[in-house]
Order: structure tokens, then sequence, then C-alpha cells
């Protein structure tokens, strides 16, 4: 759920029924940064995933905490933790995201960066299908025969290697509950980031020092280039979070559906062309299949907002 908006500027008032320069350049850095990552997490790979994740969490949150501070919104975050209700939300969707982030950590350090390509590709189509299965929303053909692409695309995986595709499936399913239960939380993305964090913090910090005492950490323990990559752990999280949610309150809901296809392209091309992962003809046509569902899905995404714009 987005902030509430702060008073429009000038210079972005002319634009502000549609498409603003700034929020196209959040959201473009956001989408650049997340498309880069895979390199990132592949020179971590050689650390645990749970230390990786760790250090993720404790070196995001003083970067949060400073950027609410500056936005000057931490009233919401003092009522959200004086709610047991919204810290037992705030719970939930913290074990979501630290499990999406496991699952994708693991997955690039184990030569698997195609299958979070994949994930989260049908990221937008999973959403889709939640809020028809759960919410009552109604979908249209097309919508529906994208989302039939999606499962036939997992099943052609499956078939080929004889095994779910589980990264591909559980990056979408995490982050389709995240999301969901998210818009549960009556406070801002930056908001609900910190909470989030600061929840997870307790377990990263207790784990990092036992690990330490275990003399088993990288953390100032190991080369020094591994401690420098563990403490920007927090800027490669942090930082597209927020330019993301800053540039959503931005652009229409229509342009932020379609960049979104950005990332994951990144991340395709990264595993191919850069890694060197197998891509055999049965992994293409599976791809092939998502991106004919992706078309559709944005097609009919597209002719729905230009319908409302007309109607409006």
């Amino acid at each position: 759920m987005p902030d509430t908006p702060a008073p429009i500027p000038a210079a972005t008032a002319a634009t502000a029924s549609g498409d603003t320069l700034a929020g196209l350049a959040y959201a473009l850095s956001a989408y650049l940064l997340w498309g880069f990552l895979p390199f990132y997490m592949k020179a971590v790979a050689h650390i645990p995933t749970v230390e990786v994740l760790a250090h993720r969490v404790l070196w995001s949150l003083p970067i949060a905490g400073a950027v609410l501070v500056a936005l000057g919104r931490t009233a919401d975050l003092r009522a959200a933790l004086g709610s047991p209700r919204m810290l037992a939300q705030g719970a939930l969707t913290a074990a979501l995201i630290s499990v999406n982030w496991a699952i994708y950590v693991w997955a690039i350090g184990a030569g698997r960066a195609l299958d979070t390509a994949l994930g989260y590709y049908i990221n937008p189509l999973f959403s889709v299908f939640l809020g028809a299965a759960l919410l009552g929303e109604r979908l249209s053909r097309a919508q529906w025969a994208a989302i039939a692409l999606a499962a036939g695309a997992v099943g052609l995986l499956t078939w080929e290697t004889g095994d779910l595709p589980w990264v591909a499936v559980a990056l979408p399913v995490t982050w389709g509950f995240y999301a969901l239960f998210r818009k549960t939380l009556p406070i801002g993305p930056n908001q609900g980031f910190f909470l989030e964090i600061l929840i997870l913090s307790p377990p990263a910090l207790g784990y990092v020092l036992w690990h330490a005492l275990r003399g088993g950490g990288h953390f100032l323990a190991g080369a020094p280039a591994d401690t420098a990559l563990l403490l920007g752990c927090g800027v490669v999280t942090a930082v597209p979070l927020m330019l993301y949610a800053n540039g959503a309150k931005l652009l229409r809901l229509s342009t932020i559906a379609m960049m979104q296809y950005l990332a994951p392209t990144m991340i395709f091309l990264i595993a191919v062309f850069a890694f060197r992962e197998p891509f055999p003809a049965t992994r293409l046509a599976a791809f092939a299949m998502i991106w004919a569902a992706l078309a559709l899905y944005s097609g009919a995404l597209w002719a729905g907002a230009r319908a409302r714009v007309r109607g409006g």
C-alpha cells in the first residue's frame, strides 16, 4: 500500500494525471538494480545463504531508518509498534519476504538464475490468479488464458526434468502472498519495510553472533572483500525497494505493470550469456509460453487502461 502522496511539486503537477519523469527515474533505477542483482549474489555465493540473508536484514535497518527520519514518516511506525495486531501482520509479511529472499540468494549461488527469471515472469500472473481465487476479482478470458499458459509452462518443465521447478514456483508464491497480506498492513511501503526488517533483526543478529562465536562467520573474520560485500547487502536490498516504492506513487499502474518485466529479462540474459546456464529446447519452449502469457496479460491490462481513460 503506497504512502499518502506528498503535495505535488510544480515541476510535476502538469503530469499528475499520468506518469512523471521522477516516477520513471525511480522505477527504472529500481528495476535496473534488481536486474543486475544476480552479479552481486553470485559474488557472495560462497557464503551460506542464511548468513547473507541475516546481513541483508541487519544492514538494511539503518538505511531504511535514515530514510524514514529524512521523510518525517516515523509517526505511523510508532503506531504500528504499539499495535499487537499490526506487529502480528508485520511478522507474517516479514516471514514471507525472508523466505523469498533466501530462495533467490540460494538459487543464484546454485546456478539456477534461469529459474529465478522464470519465477519473476510468473509473478504478475500468480498475483492475478490470487486476486481471482481469494478476492473474487473478475478476470477476462485473455487473463485466464495467460494463467493457463503459465501453468502449462510449469507443467512442461516438470515433465522435462521429472521434478517440479520449485524455485520458479516458490518465488511467485511467496511474493504473491507477501503482496496480498502486505495490503492489509495499514502503513506505507517505507514504514512497512522498516517494520519487517526490525522484526527480523533480532533473529538475524542472533544468528550472526552465534555463527561468529563458532568461528564460522565471514564478517570481519574472512577476506576483507567478504566483509565489504556483506555490508553492501543492505544497500542492494533497501535502496531498490525504496526507489520502487516512491516511483510507484508517481506512475500509472499500467506503466509499472509493463516495467516489471525489465528485471526478469535482465536476469534471463545474465543467466544465459554471463552465467552460461544450460538452455535446452524444452526450457526455451517453456519461456516462450510464459512470454506469450505475459503478452496476453499485458494486452488485456493495456486495453483496460485505455478503456478507462476514454470512459473518464
